[in-house]
């Protein structure tokens, strides 16, 4: 890290004093560094390629066509037993009752859907709105 040496600061004599302004407080601010009014910017018309003023070299005037997309064929449909092509969510109270009967509630689900294969489950806890709002476990089954 540079030490700040308090000698080399513009008017480190006197902190409390304030920095000079210029003269003339009503001249306009120069966005260039230079007071010449000139500056490095073009200001002629660009040329995009399009029909205009601004004369087009005889190499440039070809426009190049654009490459048509291939037509692409149908790609077979990937058919996978890995896919998850439904979602179940269960949720009860935190408390034991409760939990047990959505034990029950889970167990009875996947013995009516036999042909149902779980591919992911979730649980999280949180607060569903009723009558009253309450703290709820909620558990997703997706198959």
């Amino acid at each position: 890290m540079d030490s700040l040496d308090g000698n080399r600061l513009p008017g480190s004599e006197d902190l409390d004093k304030p920095i000079p302004l210029d003269d003339d407080l009503d001249k306009p601010i120069s966005f260039d560094d230079d007071d010449t009014g000139q500056t490095n910017v073009s200001h002629s018309p660009l040329n995009l390629g399009g029909r205009g003023t601004a004369e087009i070299p005889k190499t440039a005037a070809a426009k190049p066509t654009a490459a048509r997309p291939a037509t692409a064929q149908p790609a077979e449909k990937a058919v996978s037993s890995d896919r998850i092509t439904g979602v179940r969510t269960f949720f009860t109270k935190l408390h034991p009752g409760a939990m047990e009967f959505l034990d029950g509630q889970i167990s009875n689900w996947l013995k009516a859907n036999p042909g149902v294969v779980i591919k992911r489950t979730n649980t999280a806890t949180g607060e569903v709105q009723a009558k009253k709002t309450e703290p709820n476990i909620i558990i997703t089954v997706w198959y």
